[in-house]
């Protein structure tokens, strides 16, 4: 079997493409060029620098396999970049690790892959694919702390066919330990930032140098009166209480959070704590990795690629899913990716359009 390598530079991948070449496959390593201008300083944790070209290629060469470099950055501004900002000025909260898997790394480089005549991605993801009774199968891995299999539940059966997850069956520190094993520098490399493209984790300051700021009304979620105002909608998530900057109490003194935001998009509404809370989540675009579930499906669902799995009962029409918590859920977003699972096995995904008690 041929398959391609993503090497990120990083320790997982480069541990994932050893792994495939002992099972005897003729691997091919691949970095993706993602940052159009400039890459960033050597040492960042971003994506793209020059100390991970370089890694990813010293790797291949201590593996004995061809290395190269595809330009991906086009697709990744297009497709990740752009989108997050986007959504993030429709007000929406975004996971652009999901889209770039869902975009890049399984459309853009499994497509690349299938088109050369290679029959597959191998990834560092920390994640399993299981032959089921119905075909192959994601589950979470077994490293619960590093389980990525949320960020994979975009992918179709199509794309579960073409991926490779060596790592699931292995916890992390394990990893560390085979890379040292195998004498690869990349051993005691620090993990990359969840977003690669933001390397000094200051999302707010990324989002208000592109959108500039969007001042607007924080109004009060049961009685409309406006309670103060915001510099950007961007700037606000739902549940947070901190930094509202609020000029009107309460009367009962109650804290009050951000509940979400009207319809024309600049004014936030605020309430108190048990307004946040709903037991009814609304998704679209739906995306099944297999059969899609059977009506009144008993389901966990997670709402954060670490979060709590909660118990739902799911139903489906067409391309809308609406999870029934048994629990309520604090801090639910639109924009944010609603993931069902059956025990270890991920069910599929849909993006959160609205919540409701």
């Amino acid at each position: 079997m041929r398959l391609i390598a993503a090497l990120s530079g990083g320790v997982d991948s480069s541990v994932a493409a050893a792994r495939s070449v002992d099972a005897g496959y003729e691997v091919v390593g691949i970095h993706l060029a993602l940052a159009r201008s400039g890459n960033g300083p050597a040492g960042s944790r971003g994506c793209c620098t020059p100390e991970d070209a370089r890694d990813a290629r010293r790797v291949a060469d201590v593996l004995g396999i061809p290395f190269y470099v595809w330009d991906l950055s086009a697709e990744f501004q297009r497709d990740v970049i752009d989108d997050f900002v986007q959504s993030y000025d429709e007000g929406l909260t975004p996971n652009p690790c999901i889209r770039c898997n869902e975009k890049i790394k399984f459309a853009a480089v499994l497509d690349r892959a299938l088109a050369l005549g290679f029959e597959g991605v191998v990834t560092g993801h920390y994640a399993r694919i299981v032959e089921g009774p119905g075909g192959r199968e994601l589950h979470r891995a077994i490293d619960q702390t590093k389980d990525q299999s949320y960020v994979l539940a975009v992918l179709d059966e199509p794309q579960l066919a073409g991926a490779h997850f060596p790592l699931g069956d292995t916890r992390k520190a394990d990893v560390r330990a085979e890379a040292a094993g195998r004498g690869l520098r990349v051993a005691d490399k620090p993990d990359s930032h969840d977003i690669c493209f933001i390397p000094d984790a200051d999302t707010e300051g990324y989002l208000r140098r592109r959108l500039g700021d969007r001042e607007g009304q924080l109004v009060d979620a049961v009685s409309g009166e406006t309670l103060g105002m915001h510099a950007a909608t961007y700037a606000l998530t739902v549940g947070q209480r901190r930094g509202l900057g609020l000029t009107v109490p309460s009367d009962d003194g109650a804290r009050r959070y951000v509940i979400g935001r009207e319809e024309d998009g600049m004014r936030v509404l605020v309430g108190t704590e048990q307004l946040l809370s709903v037991r009814r989540i609304e998704g679209r675009g739906p995306i099944w990795c297999g059969p899609s579930p059977k009506p009144g499906a008993r389901v966990a669902v997670q709402i954060r690629a670490h979060g709590q799995p909660l118990r739902a009962t799911l139903e489906v029409d067409g391309g809308t899913v609406i999870a029934h918590l048994d629990e309520p859920a604090r801090g639910v977003a639109p924009g944010q990716t609603l993931v069902a699972y059956d025990g270890t096995r991920v069910v599929g995904s849909a993006t959160i359009v609205g919540s409701s008690a």
